[in-house]
Order: C-alpha cells, then sequence, then structure tokens
C-alpha cells in the first residue's frame, strides 16, 4: 500500500502524512473514532457550520508540526529524525482521550478523569502494539524528555494544538475574529536555550493571536447557548446514573450501558475499561438521548427533549453573584407548576460561572527574542497595553430556568 498519502484540508490545503508510522497510527480504529467526536461539543447548536471533528483537528497539528520542525531546522536547531517521529505521533495522538461531545462530557462518563489521562492510556496501549515505537513520543507528551522546547510545541501558551484550533474553529463557525495567521507564528520561532521563543517581527502575530482567543473564548467557547446545552448534557448523564443506580430499566448502547454499569475513575480505569471507552462516541449519546425522550421519567425525558429538539432552558448571564432569593423564587414556581421535588427541580433551575483568561502570566510564557538577544514575556514587550488586562481572569455568573414555564 502507499502509505505516503495526502489529505485535502479545507484551512491549508493538501497536507502529506510523513511517514508509514503515522499513517498506521491514523489507520488504526482508535484515531478513527475521532471522526465520531465533534471538535466543538454543542457548538454546532448555536453555529451550524460547527460539525468537523477531533479527526480534522489532529491532522492539522500534524501538518502545523511538520511546518514547526522545517522552520526550526532551517534556523540551524538540530533535530534528530527519531525526535521529529516523536513530535508527529505525540500531536497526532494528543486528544485521542476525547469522549463524546469533546469537552461537554470531560467528567461526566469517567470521575474525574481527564482526556490528556485517557490519551496517555491510548498511547501506552498502542506503544504495546506498535513494538515501542511511541516511547520517545510518550516522553515528549508527559514532559519527560529533557529538550523543553519539543514538549513546548505540543503543549505551551503557542503550541500547535491552540495554532490549529483557533484558525479551524474560526473557519467552521465563521466567527472571522479568531482567524490567525498560524503561518507566520510558526515561521517566527526560534529556540534560545533549550526554550521555544518568537522572533521580535512576530510580535504582532502574537498579540492578534492572543486577543483572538480572548473573543473565541466569549464568542464560541463559552456562548451562553452552548453553554446551556452542555450544561443539560452534564445532567442527562447524571439523572440516567441516578436512575440506573435506582434499579430502573434504561436503553443504552453497551458502551454507554458499562459506563452506567460501573463507576469508573482513575483507580479503576484498565484495560477492559479502555475497550469499551474506545467504543464510545457521540452518536451512543445521540441515540440513548432519542430513545430515553420517551422514558417515564419526568427529568430524564424533559433534558433529552430539549436538546434534540434545541428547546433549551433560558441563560442570563451576570457580573455578579446570582443572589439566593432569584433562585428559590424561580424552583418554587417549577415545584408547583409540575408537581416535583425540588432536586428534581435542581435539574432545570441552575446556577454556575465562567471564567476566560486570554493569557497567563504566571505559567509557559510567550517569549519575545529581540534583535539584541534579550528575551523578554509577550506583555513587557508589547506596545498593546491591552495584553497585560488580557492577563487577568475575567469571571461571570449565569443562571438558567425553563423560559416559559417559570
Amino acid at each position: 500500500m502507499n502509505k505516503l498519502k495526502i489529505l485535502n484540508d479545507p484551512i491549508y490545503g493538501f497536507i502529506t502524512i510523513p511517514n508509514s508510522l503515522i499513517f498506521d497510527l491514523i489507520q488504526h480504529k482508535y484515531f478513527q473514532r475521532l471522526r465520531r467526536i465533534t471538535q466543538m461539543g454543542m457548538s454546532y447548536l448555536v453555529y451550524p457550520g460547527a460539525h468537523h471533528t477531533r479527526f480534522h483537528h489532529a491532522i492539522g497539528c500534524v501538518h502545523l508540526m511538520q511546518q514547526a520542525v522545517n522552520v526550526l531546522r532551517f534556523k540551524g536547531v538540530t533535530i534528530s529524525e527519531e525526535e521529529e517521529n516523536g513530535l508527529y505521533v505525540a500531536i497526532l495522538l494528543h486528544d485521542i482521550g476525547h469522549g463524546p461531545f469533546s469537552h461537554a462530557m470531560e467528567h461526566s462518563i469517567v470521575n474525574n478523569v481527564s482526556h490528556e489521562e485517557i490519551s496517555l492510556l491510548f498511547m501506552e496501549r498502542l506503544n504495546a502494539e506498535f513494538n515501542g515505537s511511541l516511547t520517545l513520543a510518550i516522553k515528549i507528551f508527559k514532559g519527560e524528555y529533557p529538550r523543553k522546547f519539543l514538549f513546548q510545541l505540543i503543549s505551551s501558551q503557542l503550541d500547535m494544538d491552540r495554532a490549529d484550533y483557533l484558525k479551524r474553529d474560526s473557519f467552521y463557525t465563521g466567527v472571522a475574529e479568531g482567524n490567525i495567521n498560524s503561518e507566520r507564528l510558526i515561521t517566527m520561532l526560534n529556540v534560545v536555550e533549550d526554550e521555544l521563543v518568537i522572533e521580535e517581527k512576530g510580535i504582532y502575530s502574537v498579540e492578534k493571536f492572543i486577543i483572538a482567543r480572548r473573543l473565541m473564548y466569549w464568542q464560541v467557547y463559552l456562548h451562553k447557548t452552548g453553554l446551556v446545552a452542555e450544561q443539560l448534557l452534564i445532567r442527562v448523564l447524571k439523572r440516567a446514573n441516578e436512575l440506573h443506580d435506582l434499579g430502573i430499566d434504561l436503553k443504552a448502547s453497551k458502551a454507554l450501558m458499562y459506563f452506567l454499569n460501573h463507576k469508573i475513575s482513575t483507580n479503576n480505569f484498565d484495560e477492559e475499561t479502555l475497550g469499551v471507552f474506545a467504543q464510545l462516541d457521540d452518536f451512543d449519546i445521540i441515540s440513548a438521548m432519542k430513545e430515553w425522550q420517551s422514558h417515564d421519567d419526568f427529568v430524564l425525558s424533559e433534558l433529552c427533549k430539549m436538546i434534540i429538539n434545541r428547546d433549551l432552558l433560558k441563560i442570563k448571564i451576570r457580573n455578579k453573584n446570582i443572589k439566593d432569593r432569584s433562585l428559590e423564587k424561580r424552583f418554587n414556581s417549577l415545584m408547583e407548576t409540575y408537581q416535583i421535588s425540588k432536586e428534581e427541580a435542581h435539574y432545570f433551575v441552575f446556577t454556575g460561572q465562567i471564567s476566560n483568561q486570554a493569557y497567563q502570566l504566571k505559567e509557559k510564557r510567550i517569549n519575545i527574542l529581540h534583535k539584541s538577544g534579550k528575551i523578554q514575556d509577550i506583555v513587557k514587550a508589547s506596545d498593546q497595553l491591552n495584553l497585560k488586562a488580557l492577563s487577568k481572569p475575567v469571571t461571570k455568573y449565569y443562571i438558567c430556568y425553563p423560559k416559559d414555564k417559570v
């Protein structure tokens, strides 16, 4: 077989698969599952075009990593063939542990096991299957490889992951504010004392990147409609678990039933669990919700109908904490209307908070390399006063309740 295939990507044009190992990993059933995992969770309920997948994103990241390796080598940075392959494998598989609807259900299917931890479990399983070919990639992914800048290309405030998802999500949602110049950013990359830096000429591209990130979070990732849909999805699984524990019969796929039958956490996430998790995707959740719409339980059926028919809860966002008085009034009204308990009303009336910090000053900084050789954090190097403000977290508070019933 010809393993050096070319893929056509709407963002970058033709993408070349660099070697046969990457091809074989892409062909593997674990990676093919990512075709059935939405990149942006429930955001397609707001932006109809946002149906792209984690598969799209991972391939795009490999393409950008190839560009980064070429640029750094051109500038005299030594990267061995083994290190190059390690980078490609690590960036290809960095999101392989995502469950259905990506971040929306990260802690709902399993208890407090992050997608990064599950990605690592997948990588270790694949390493055994591929006779140790992923050993270096795993070291780089975990930040254990001595050359620090290789890890920064995978995970930092200006890594290939962010460089792809901002541009890709901007394209598929149609939100132009997120469209960054990833090629320009990569062309400005360099390495000084084992740390990734951006040359001074690229400072404005970095400013645009940070501002684009802020805008994408408020306009897209934390959009109130997407937010309420994700909250409902989390509550569907919570209610399903509750009913299942009471011995109430629920119909779902074999893979989803496994996670309803077992309480999975870091301690018992074993080989068998990983095998079942590898069969779980968005379709399991959607088909379960379609089935549960007609369930006898009022809470479960109503929650499922809301998502399937996009008849969501009303959500209001405030700059201040929501008062208990406002919450109580809505609880009482809902309980009276539907003759349900306060515990059940909690599924339809709730508060929460969202936070956005476009740039973190304390960790994994973006450093600018001046012509004089001086290295400065982007906030100090930039004449853009807004950047300092963007490094402070902004928190907002929300309340959700049924729009026509309360």
